[in-house]
Parts: C-alpha cells; sequence; structure tokens
C-alpha cells in the first residue's frame, strides 16, 4: 500500500546539472498537428475521456491504465492513485536506479520545468519551496509502503481520446523519476498516475487548460479490469450517491467522519476519519474499528466448521473450511457485510449517504481456497487513525470524484462495461 505523499528538495548539485542539461533525444516543443490537438481547442469541457483498467485486487494486487506520452506517443502502465498528486514516469535521465518495468525508460524532453512555476510550488510544504536551482524543479515523492521516486519535472505531450471521438494533445508537467526505490507492494508498473486533488495532478492541469471538468472516477471490476474517467458526462448524476468533501483535509479524497456499521445495525464507533484511496488494494480501519470488526468476524464464525489458517501468510487473517473454496460464492454467505455511514453534517448524526461492503467486497480466496480478509489494521502500518477505503471495496462501483462540487460519489455498476469513443481510439 502506498499514500500519504512528501515532497522533498534532496538532489545533489550532480544529479541536477546532469538533467538541467538538453537532452541530446529530446523532442522539443513541438506540437501535434492532428487536428484539434493544440492547446488553443479550449471548448472540450462538454466531453469527457476514458481509459481502460487492468489488473486486479488478487493475485496480481495491482490496476493500470494505459497513458500515450511524447512524440511520437509511447504507451506506458501507471499506477491510478486518488492518494497522491503527482504523476511521475520511471525515466532515463539517465537512470540512477530504477525498478523492473513493461516498457523501455521514458526518454524525457528538453523542456523542464522551473522552480517558480506554481506545480512545482505546490509539491511542497508552505514555507518549504526553495529554489536552489531556478531552471528546474526537484521533486521527491515517498509512500506509506516505503517506496519513493525521486526525479525532477518536465513537460511533454500526453495524447487522449474523448468520448465524442476527438483526439488531442495536451503538454503537461510530470515527473522525470530516475532514482526509485521499490516498496513493500511495489509490481511492474512503468510510474505512478497521480489523481489527487493538488495542482500537479493530470486532472488538474486537463482541468486549467479548460479540457475537461474537473471531475475524475473509476469503475473497477471484481473479475478484473474495469475503466477510468476524465469528466463528468460518463454518468448520471441523479443515480448516485453523494456526500460532501470534508474541508478538513483538502489533500485527500474525504467525506470526513463515518460510524461503522455492522449486519445493518450501528456500532456506535463514530467519528472515523475515511479517506477513499485507488492506490491501495486492501481497505484498512483503525486499530478500534478493525478490532470491533474482527471480533464481530471471529464471534459469526464460531459456531461453523471454519477455521483460522494460520498457514496461509496471503493476508494476515485467513480461513480454511472442511475444504478449499472454489468460488466467492460458497464464501460469501458465510459473512456479513459492513458499511460506513457519512453523517449530513457536524450537528447531526442522521445519515446522509452510506457506503455498503459485502463479503464480496472484502474477501480474497487464496491460491491454496481459503478466505481471507482484506481489511486490515491501519493503525498497525503506520496510518494511525486514518481509515482508508481500498481497491478492494471499490470493486463493482462507479466511484466519482467532483473536485468542482465538493462531492464523493459512488453507485453499483457493471464495471466490464466500459463506455468506449466513438472514433478516433488509439
Amino acid at each position: 500500500m502506498k499514500k500519504v505523499e512528501v515532497v522533498l528538495v534532496l538532489l545533489s548539485l550532480l544529479w541536477c546539472y546532469s538533467v538541467s542539461v538538453p537532452s541530446a533525444h529530446g523532442q522539443g516543443r513541438k506540437e501535434s498537428k492532428h487536428p484539434g490537438t493544440t492547446s488553443s481547442f479550449i471548448r472540450r469541457t462538454g466531453s469527457s475521456v476514458v481509459l481502460p483498467i487492468h489488473g486486479n485486487v488478487y493475485p496480481r494486487g495491482f490496476y493500470y491504465a494505459v497513458l500515450y506520452i511524447g512524440q511520437p506517443p509511447k504507451p506506458y502502465f501507471l499506477d491510478p492513485d486518488t492518494g497522491s498528486d503527482l504523476t511521475w514516469l520511471q525515466c532515463d535521465a539517465p537512470c540512477v536506479h530504477c525498478t523492473k518495468a513493461p516498457h523501455p525508460l521514458y526518454r524525457p524532453s528538453n523542456e523542464l520545468v522551473v522552480c517558480k512555476d506554481p506545480i512545482c510550488a505546490s509539491l511542497h510544504p508552505p514555507g518549504q519551496h526553495k529554489c536552489d536551482i531556478p531552471e528546474q524543479c526537484d521533486y521527491e515523492v515517498e509512500y506509506e509502503d516505503g517506496g519513493s521516486s525521486l526525479g525532477v519535472l518536465v513537460k511533454d505531450n500526453l495524447t487522449l481520446n474523448f468520448i465524442d471521438g476527438i483526439r488531442l494533445s495536451s503538454r503537461l508537467a510530470f515527473g522525470c523519476g530516475y532514482d526509485q526505490l521499490p516498496g513493500a507492494s511495489s509490481h511492474p508498473i512503468d510510474g505512478v498516475l497521480g489523481l489527487g486533488r493538488g495542482k500537479s495532478s493530470i486532472t488538474s492541469q486537463l482541468h486549467q487548460q479548460g479540457l475537461i471538468r474537473n471531475v475524475i472516477g473509476h469503475c473497477l471490476s471484481s473479475r478484473g479490469g474495469g475503466f477510468l474517467f476524465f469528466g463528468d458526462d460518463v454518468f448520471d448524476p441523479s443515480r448516485i450517491i453523494w456526500t460532501q468533501m470534508s474541508s478538513d483535509y483538502l489533500k485527500y479524497y474525504s467525506p470526513g467522519l463515518a460510524e461503522l456499521v455492522l449486519s445493518g445495525k450501528a456500532t456506535g464507533l463514530r467519528n472515523l476519519r475515511v479517506v477513499f484511496d485507488s492506490g491501495s488494494s486492501y481497505t484498512y480501519l483503525s486499530s478500534q474499528a478493525y478490532k470491533f470488526f474482527l471480533d464481530s468476524v471471529m464471534k459469526e464464525l464460531s459456531g461453523s466448521q471454519m477455521r483460522e489458517a494460520l498457514d496461509d501468510w496471503t493476508l494476515p487473517v485467513c480461513f480454511k473450511g472442511k475444504k478449499p473454496f472454489k468460488n466467492m460464492r460458497e464464501v460469501a454467505k458465510l459473512f456479513k457485510s459492513i458499511a460506513l455511514s457519512f453523517a449530513s453534517d457536524s450537528g447531526k448524526t442522521k445519515a446522509a449517504a452510506q457506503f455498503d461492503i459485502s463479503p464480496e467486497a472484502y474477501l480474497v480466496i487464496s491460491s491454496k481456497g481459503n478466505a481471507c480478509l482484506g481489511i486490515l489494521n491501519g493503525t498497525q502500518i503506520g496510518l494511525q487513525n486514518l481509515n482508508l477505503i481500498g481497491d478492494i471495496s471499490m470493486q463493482d462501483k462507479m466511484v466519482i470524484y467532483d473536485n468542482e462540487k465538493w462531492a464523493i460519489g459512488w453507485v453499483s455498476t457493471d464495471c466490464d462495461r466500459i463506455p468506449k469513443p466513438r472514433s478516433g481510439a488509439l
């Protein structure tokens, strides 16, 4: 699991100099000549971009989207992460340390983002943005799983297909990461697709250029795959369960405080700070809520033939039956649903929205045929009192983050049905 982005200026002058020299293989500032591809083609806010997603929660442990970057456009597999802002690629600048990736390293354009650029400033805590090297923007992102990326910001073309058939190329800033440290949950990807709320996120930049509304969403299928979208005309707002984003947690997609509900009954465990995070495969509860959940599972199974599978290390808690489970239907009927109920405002206890988590949305069947809990103890891994809704619990739901209306929404749906562009697909 990776989360909580920290940005520090730690680059030595030697490496800063090596990337500040224009690359011999740089592509320069030349814009694509396809119709409607320049940034002057600005009236695109009535359409959306839809990207297929590949992967699964288990056994692969991650999802990725394919983005086409550079001139000519080349494909890169990026991990969609609503828990961080910066998009970065493993980069031949040259690379000091890069992890295994499915494609050759990205070769950067010769356009660096300068230190005084507002996007660069947004990557640093207030008062800590220093410009020792004015010609470039240095960054380091660190994730909760111990992984990190070190590099500089560059600008290059991102080619996008809109669902109305228009294809255009937009010049965006992203990280050229030339020193990566793999985390505990590291996977073979080309980089991270930062979808957070900050200025550096891809969606914020596209919105700033007038190309989309500042709305993103994803639909992850329990059968694997799904889709990601930028813009607001992929869904019917009247069908969505909406709740407001919290003004207390501006860095994350958070609906604020929730109460834990078990089997349709309120537990009295309130004021749980909740964040939606597509960069995490699993869901995490703070220690008190996790203990309550785990105790209820143990009590429910105490009269059954299920026993804890201490020899299965797939996840921290697994259970075995009389014989290995073959499908989720056999398992799900033995467990109860839970939910997170969000208050309508701080002065009311009546729930305005409830995010339901069925057994299918928190269980996996391991390679040994055991049932493992995909809800984990977040306090134990350093999340303190944060409760994090990860991919496993967002499966078979369209989840929407509307940064213009400050709202988060969701609806159960078939995530295998990917909206198709009418023409112009890559």
